[in-house]
Order: structure tokens, then sequence, then C-alpha cells
């Protein structure tokens, strides 16, 4: 094999943590904002949630040029549709074309995407489109390198019905979760809110977040861990 091409044809990391969860009245989804090179953190502060039109977003995980791209190509047709019917297009037709061109070029493609949203017809949906185009309809999505550590949290958390501040606290603290688990989700929250009054997009930084087990007190610099080591107490046999 050529060793040029042995970058390619790796595997790719879906290093995020992407979620979308059903509500009373609405639907709200949320991510981290971590976007990484191999072990290289390369945004701290990336937004995973893309607007498709104004009462759908997107979801996105995986290789960040073929999500934006989906998405752009989305968003395009999307507009093309609301213009020849006069009005939004709904949140299954949104998902459907996400799941269409996942789907025609899944041997291409290296995402896994959610699309969630609001419209009259239906109400609240979510949708997830992983790796290979299938699309699948959920109360609620996960997905993502940090999705593994939350699928049983999300089975014991998770209810019908819950208004939307159960719900927004419901995926802040699972991304949280899998912040201090996941080594490739990182930097602090944000979550869109769409319901029949429109959308709200909210910030939850890092520092905001409980500390869970093992987890190390956030700190301003290296040299601050570095500066309270040396004032330690030596370690006496």
């Amino acid at each position: 094999m050529d060793p040029s091409m042995a970058d390619l044809n790796s595997p790719h990391s879906m290093g995020t943590t992407i979620i979308g969860v059903t509500y009373d009245g609405g639907v709200i989804l949320g991510a981290d904002s971590r976007t990484s090179t191999g072990m290289y953190v390369a945004n701290r502060a990336s937004d995973k949630i893309t607007k498709l039109t104004d009462n759908v977003y997107l979801c996105r995980s995986g290789s960040a040029a073929d999500s934006q791209i989906v998405s752009d190509y989305v968003r395009y047709y999307l507009h093309q549709h609301t213009i020849q019917l006069g009005q939004p297009a709904t949140v299954k037709v949104a998902a459907n074309l996400v799941r269409l061109i996942s789907y025609n070029n899944k041997n291409m493609l290296q995402t896994g995407l959610i699309v969630g949203g609001w419209d009259k017809y239906n109400g609240g949906k979510i949708y997830g489109v992983p790796l290979g185009g299938t699309i699948i309809e959920q109360p609620f999505a996960i997905g993502g390198s940090g999705s593994t550590y939350l699928y049983g949290f999300f089975d014991q958390e998770w209810k019908d019905g819950m208004t939307k501040d159960e719900a927004e606290k419901l995926v802040v603290k699972a991304v949280s979760l899998a912040i201090a688990r996941d080594g490739a989700s990182g930097g602090f929250v944000r979550t869109v809110i769409i319901n029949s009054e429109g959308v709200t997009r909210n910030f939850y930084p890092g520092d905001a977040f409980p500390l869970w087990h093992e987890e190390l007190e956030p700190q301003n610099s290296l040299l601050d861990i570095l500066s309270s080591s040396s004032s330690s107490e030596p370690m006496v046999s």
C-alpha cells in the first residue's frame, strides 16, 4: 500500500457527543464543543448544532468536512423546497433529505447525524441518521464517541412527557458526563430548544458542571499545576 494513502484508509474517529431529546411540546438538541484532529484539539469552541431551516436543526459528528457539506446541501434543497411549497419543510422531509445524501454517498462519508425540529403537522421530532444512511425516528438519539458512555444513563433517566426544563437539564448533564469520560469530547455545552414558539440557544461553560468521579479540579494553566505540586510536602517512605 502506498504510505501516502495510509491516513485516508485508516478508521475515522467519531470524537464528539451529540444528543437529541423530545419533550412535551418540542425537542432539545445538545452537543459539546471540541473538534479534534487525532490527539490534537483543533477547536475548543466549535458549534456542532447547525441550522437547516427556521424550525429544523442538525447535530453533526464524525468528519467535520463531511458533516458540513451534507448540511450545506440539505439547507440548499430545503430552501428550494420552501420556495416551491410556500411553507416551511417538515422535520421528516429534512431528515429524509439528510438520509438520502448520506445513503447515496455512504462509501465516501464518515459522519453520523441527528436531525431535530418542530412543525405544525407532527410537533417535535428526532431522527437519527448514523453511518451508512439509515434513518430512525426515536424519542431520543445520541451519537459520537461520547455516546458509548450514555446509553445506560438514558435508559434510566429519560421518560416520556418531560417538561422543557427537565429535558434540558437531562441533555446538559448527559453531555457533561460524556465530557468527563470521553477524551474526544470537551469544552462547553451548547443546547438548542425548538418548539412552537421558535428557537432558543443556550450556552453552558465547562466550569459550571459538577465534578464527576475522579475528575480533577479545573486549572487556569499548566503553571498552576506545577506550582501546586512543587509546594506540596515531600513523600516520606
